[in-house]
Formats: structure tokens, sequence, C-alpha cells
């Protein structure tokens, strides 16, 4: 089932509410709340990103339904640094649209390759969009896991 929905740049003054949907979809995959208080600032939308161009909305109605952001990380290297979708939305095409979006945003900007640090759980979705893994690195949020880094040309 398909979802009606928009994709939009995030406006400033929108960064809270799009932080309590990143919480909300990586609460979804059911973290422990000691482990979502370390992740916090890996779920953290920063306005400074949206007043940037970088972040993506989805939206149902007024409502977000997922959201992106892209960051410039040097040598015509981008990041996938956000990537949340509402778990009311989830398997409904806001993932694969706003995925979409990212990549042409981050083309747009000037990037050659895309790299994303994954969840563990998000990596299938990663690599139906064409992503592919390159490698591992350790989590900031929990010791000794690592998680999938994978990379794709925007």
């Amino acid at each position: 089932m398909t979802t009606r929905f928009t994709i939009r740049p995030a406006r400033l003054g929108e960064a809270g509410v799009l932080t309590d949907l990143c919480v909300r979809s990586k609460a979804h995959w059911g973290y422990d709340d000691a482990f979502m208080a370390r992740a916090m600032s890996e779920l953290t939308v920063d306005p400074d990103w949206i007043a940037d161009g970088l972040v993506l909305l989805a939206e149902h109605g007024a409502l977000p339904a997922g959201v992106a952001a892209t960051a410039d990380e040097g040598d015509d290297v981008w990041e996938i640094a956000l990537f949340f979708v509402d778990p009311g939305h989830m398997g409904k095409g806001v993932g694969a649209a706003l995925f979409a979006a990212l990549r042409t945003l981050a083309r747009d900007r000037g990037a050659r390759r895309l790299t994303i640090l994954s969840d563990p759980n998000a990596e299938a979705f990663y690599r139906r969009m064409g992503a592919v893994r390159i490698g591992e690195e350790r989590s900031s949020s929990a010791t000794g896991r690592l998680l999938p880094l994978l990379a794709l040309d925007p």
C-alpha cells in the first residue's frame, strides 16, 4: 500500500518535531532506553543543516512521515547523516521516494559518492536502493557494536 505524501525541504523551527520522528523510528526496532539515550546525538536534527538546505521532509498531510539529511564529507563524498521513516509509514513508499530525493539533493550539491553508516536493521533497505557494503565501523552508541558501511553513486 502506498501513502500519499510530499517531499520538501525542512523549515527552520521543525528540528524538534523531526528529532522526535527520528527517535520514534529508531525505537521501533526495540532498542532499550539506555541505548536510545546514548544515540540521541545521532538522532538529533541540527537546525544548521536545515538552514543550509540539507534536510528533506516527507509529509503526509500536515504530519512528518520521514526525514533525511545529507552532509558534505569532502572530496566529492557526501554522507547520509540522517534517514528515518515514521513507523506508521514504513513499507508504504515513503523511504524509497525520500531516498531518491536525497540522492538528487546530494548530486546537485556536487556529490560523486554517497556513504551510509547504517543501522543493521536498515541495511536491507539501503541495498534495495542500490547501495553496496564497503565495510564496517564501530558504533559511537554501543561498545563493541559494528555498523554496516555502505556506498553508492548519487
